[in-house]
């Protein structure tokens, strides 16, 4: 009976989430930077590549090697690169398909895969602890399919390899984003009064836009040495040895994998697949995210993958032009995005804000797109439009995953992480089959853009998506005017001046007479042990305690 009261009193204390150490928050950053260059490099660049490399040269245009479509001078080199990807030379049935669609098809069916791996294992997710091996095992799985893609020349191999490459990426990306749930939640305790809810919104960005920007960095190596390779004579060989590194830097991030917390459950009462998978829509706000998610991949790879098609296809762009506008994509975030969260800071923008204008800086990169499509692009438009873009991926990447976690209910964190991670990996899906299918369509390709950024808008604005909101149904908001949040059978009290204390601490349990008659005799040791208990918990206050700059709402994170 003692264990089953102790129990219970426990048992509202299970979303207690430690302060994560420096370690864990460089160890996730580290993952990101591993990792995030997959959907941006890895499927949409080198696979397409690697497959046109494939088949013999296809036939000389009748414009002929020297002349692009819109009648612009090319080397020979870059056009039979650009007829090699768009050629439908891949045989599918009874049909032939180019080399972007028999990635986009395979990409389509990886995604096919994960989604009932990650239905099953939705509640390990959230419960037990086997969260690690998750992670650990997508990763692993991810690296060896890496390094045996450019054994086999033929093209019917690779879609067994991109399949579990993105089926491994996207269960990792979602213990990734879990785990920036359970960071901010050790950061700031389980609920914050509305009033100093700031605190958590910049936390919760700090992380989110640092990782991005390292993510982004990943990308630029990435892209950099691909391009390197692929200036080789022997490029089917050298963009082997791309993805073969590709593997090595993915592994390289499974260190994190150590730090990834418990789930918080018990994992004996664990809910069945299809209860815990379908909770996210009792939470309005959480599933509007999963539309903001895929609206912004969607957005964010159909303007990137049918942009660079049209540079190096129509404009013929030279090589070194476009190395030059993929480090600008990825490497002017690491200085934007910070300056961003900056004036986030001073404007006090909340993650809706700042995510609308992602939005509105890929709605002005299409619209001037298409307005100008039929102008001759120069090389300051062109870089203008990588820097442009680059920070509003950056800025979409970081602010949905805010949103998503701010929403996302203690003991949740990993369910909701899979459904956002499937619709994000669902969105840059779709946007580079719209661009492999239109290759030379780009009026096409970013008036759907266009659109797209236009919808992201409306959902933000009149759909029922909130940060403030999200966070109080989810139950990281305490009550108003001071009131207490009852939790299991004990009352947690907020600071009556709107300030944070610290996370709740599971409530001592009274020393009991033990039935020998020697109740008396133990007053002066049980009122001793009392006050180190006082103590303890005076010691532990101090710990968690956020320090404040004068009245400011800034904290130190370090």
């Amino acid at each position: 009976m003692k264990l089953e009261r102790a129990r219970e009193a426990y048992a509202g204390y299970s979303d207690v989430v430690d302060r994560p150490p420096k370690m864990e928050v460089w160890m996730w950053y580290l993952y990101e930077l591993c990792s995030y260059f997959i959907h941006s490099c890895l499927l949409p660049i080198v696979f397409p590549l690697m497959i046109s490399q494939i088949h013999r040269l296809p036939a000389e245009p009748d414009r002929g090697w020297l002349t692009s479509p819109l009648g612009l001078s090319c080397r020979p080199e870059e056009s039979q690169l650009y007829e090699a990807l768009v050629n439908k030379n891949v045989e599918f049935g009874t049909s032939k398909i180019s080399a972007l669609e028999w990635t986009s098809f395979s990409w389509g069916m990886g995604l096919g895969l994960a989604g009932p791996i990650l239905w099953t294992i939705s509640t390990s997710l959230d419960y037990g602890n086997f969260q690690p091996i998750i992670a650990g095992t997508a990763i692993a799985t991810g690296f060896f399919f890496c390094l045996p893609t450019g054994f086999f020349n033929v093209t019917w191999i690779f879609p067994p390899f991109i399949i579990a490459i993105v089926a491994a990426s996207t269960i990792a990306a979602a213990t990734h984003t879990r785990h920036h749930a359970m960071m901010v939640r050790g950061f700031t305790g389980p609920n914050l009064h509305r009033s100093r809810f700031t605190l958590r919104r910049w936390v919760s960005s700090w992380l989110s836009l640092y990782a991005a920007a390292a993510g982004a960095l990943g990308s630029a190596v990435m892209t950099a040495f691909t391009y390197y390779m692929l200036r080789k004579d022997e490029k089917e060989l050298s963009l082997w040895v791309v993805t073969i590194f590709s593997g090595l830097k993915w592994a390289a991030g499974i260190s994190h994998v150590f730090f990834i917390k418990p789930g918080s459950g018990d994992a004996v009462a664990r809910p069945s697949p299809a209860t815990h998978s379908l909770s996210i829509f009792n939470y309005p706000h959480a599933s509007g995210t999963l539309i903001l998610a895929f609206l912004s991949s969607f957005t964010t790879m159909c303007i990137f993958a049918s942009g660079y098609l049209y540079f190096a296809g129509f404009l013929c762009i030279r090589p070194p032009l476009i190395l030059c506008s993929w480090l600008i994509y990825f490497i002017f975030p690491l200085i934007s995005l910070p300056a961003i969260q900056l004036v986030q800071y001073l404007i006090r923008a909340d993650a809706v804000k700042m995510h609308m204008l992602g939005f509105i800086m890929a709605l002005i990169t299409s619209g001037f797109g298409f307005y100008f499509r039929a102008r001759i692009w120069g090389t300051g438009v062109v870089l203008a439009f990588a820097a442009v873009q680059g920070t509003s991926a950056g800025l979409m990447h970081a602010f949905q995953r805010v949103l998503l976690s701010d929403c996302s209910p203690p003991g949740k964190e990993g369910v909701f992480a899979a459904w956002f991670e499937w619709w994000r990996a669902a969105g840059a899906f779709a946007g580079f089959t719209v661009a492999a299918a239109l290759p030379g369509e780009i009026s096409t390709s970013l008036a759907v853009t266009f659109l797209t950024s236009v919808a992201g808008i409306v959902v933000l604005v009149y759909g029922h998506i909130s940060d403030t909101g999200g966070a109080a149904a989810a139950g990281h908001v305490a009550g108003e005017g001071g009131s207490g949040r009852v939790r299991g059978d004990v009352e947690e009290q907020n600071d009556p001046d709107g300030g944070i204390s610290s996370p709740p601490r599971p409530p001592r349990l009274a020393l009991e007479n033990n039935g020998n008659g020697n109740g008396n005799n133990n007053n002066h040791h049980n009122s001793g042990r009392s006050l180190a208990l006082m103590k303890e918990d005076e010691d532990q206050d101090h710990e968690l305690s956020f320090q404040h700059d004068h009245h400011d709402d800034d904290i130190s994170l370090a």
